[in-house]
C-alpha cells in the first residue's frame, strides 16, 4: 500500500491544544495545557483492524514483536483458567504463551473469529511497521487529541462533555460494573468491539475513547515540574517510552479514568497487550504552488 484510505478524515490545521485544565491523574502528565500549531493531517476514522494487520503480514511476512518473544499479557477475564504468570501489582492480567495478534488469548484462539475488531498485541515498533507499508503514520498526541475532540475547543471526551457510567453506557466500549470482577456488558461488550461500533465524533472517527489503547509517535514525557515528573521522565527516557492516548474496554472511573482526551499513559516500544492498538495518521497532500 502507498495511499491513505478513502474515508480518511483530513482536518484542517491551525491553533490547538494538548492536555486539560481539569486534572484527573496528574502524575500522568495531563497538564498543563500545551498550546500548538498544527499542519492540516488526516486520521484513519478507526482503528486499524484484524483483517488490515493480516493484509500487511501476507504481504510482507512482517513477525510482530509478541510472536518473537512467544508470549503476551492477555486479560484474565478473557481466558478460561487463570494458572498462568501474573505480573506482581497486576493480578488481573496474564503472561500467555503465544497470544499475539493472531492468537489474541493464546493457541487456540484466532483474529478470524473477530476480523473486523481492532488488532492488538502490538507494539509501537509493530505499529510504525505497518504505518510505513501502509503510506502513513502515527499520529502525534496533539493532533490525536485535537481529532479527537471533533472541532470542540475544550471538550472532556469525543462527544462533548457528559459522562459515561455504567447505565449510561451508550457512547464507548468501557468496562460497567465492579472491575475486574464483574462486566454488566452494558455496552454490549466484554472484550474489544468492531472498530467501527458506537457513533463517531464530528469529525467521522469512531472509539477515540475506549476499546483499545492507541499509539502515538511522541515520546512519553511529563510537563509538569517537581521530583515525582523528572524520575518519570527519567524512567520514560531510559526504557525509550512512547505515548498512547483513549483508553479501552478495561478502563472505569473507579480506577482507570484515562478514556478522557487528555488522560494518557506509557510504554515501552516493544511492549504490547491485549487492549493495545493504534489508528493510522497521514501527511496532508501538498497543495500545487
Amino acid at each position: 500500500m502507498t495511499s491513505h484510505p478513502e474515508d480518511t478524515s483530513w482536518i484542517d490545521g491551525g491553533r490547538s491544544h494538548t492536555g486539560t485544565t481539569r486534572p484527573e491523574i496528574p502524575a500522568d502528565g495531563e497538564h498543563p495545557v500545551r498550546r500548538v500549531t498544527l499542519r492540516p493531517f488526516g486520521i484513519a476514522p478507526t482503528a486499524t483492524s484484524n483483517a488490515d494487520f493480516a493484509r500487511f503480514v501476507a504481504d510482507t511476512g512482517y513477525v510482530t514483536d509478541a510472536e518473537r518473544l512467544n508470549w503476551s499479557f492477555v486479560f484474565s477475564g478473557l481466558l478460561e483458567r487463570g494458572d498462568r504468570a501474573r505480573p506482581p501489582g497486576l493480578p488481573w492480567w496474564e503472561a500467555v504463551d503465544g497470544a499475539s495478534w493472531a492468537m489474541p488469548t493464546g493457541p487456540g484462539s484466532t483474529w478470524q473469529d473477530v476480523p473486523d475488531h481492532p488488532v492488538v498485541h502490538v507494539s509501537w515498533n509493530d505499529a510504525t511497521a505497518y504505518a510505513r507499508w501502509a503510506g502513513g503514520r502515527l499520529p502525534t498526541e496533539a493532533e490525536w487529541e485535537h481529532a479527537a475532540r471533533g472541532g470542540a475547543g475544550a471538550a472532556r471526551y469525543p462527544w462533548g462533555d457528559e459522562e459515561p457510567s455504567d447505565e449510561n453506557a451508550g457512547f464507548c466500549n468501557i468496562w460497567q460494573g465492579r472491575f475486574p470482577d464483574h462486566n454488566t456488558m452494558a455496552d454490549g461488550y466484554y472484550g474489544t468491539a468492531p472498530v467501527r461500533s458506537f457513533p463517531a465524533n464530528a469529525f467521522g472517527l469512531h472509539n477515540m475513547s475506549g476499546n483499545v489503547w492507541e499509539w502515538c509517535a511522541d515520546p512519553f514525557r511529563i510537563r509538569s515540574v517537581g521530583m515525582a515528573a523528572q524520575k518519570r521522565n527519567r524512567q520514560s527516557r531510559d526504557d525509550g517510552e512512547r505515548v498512547l492516548k483513549g483508553g479501552s474496554f478495561l478502563c472505569h472511573a473507579s480506577y482507570c479514568w484515562r478514556y478522557r482526551i487528555a488522560a494518557r499513559t506509557g510504554r515501552q516500544p516493544d511492549n504490547g497487550a491485549s487492549h493495545c492498538g493504534f489508528r493510522l495518521a497521514f501527511d496532508a497532500p501538498r497543495r500545487p504552488g
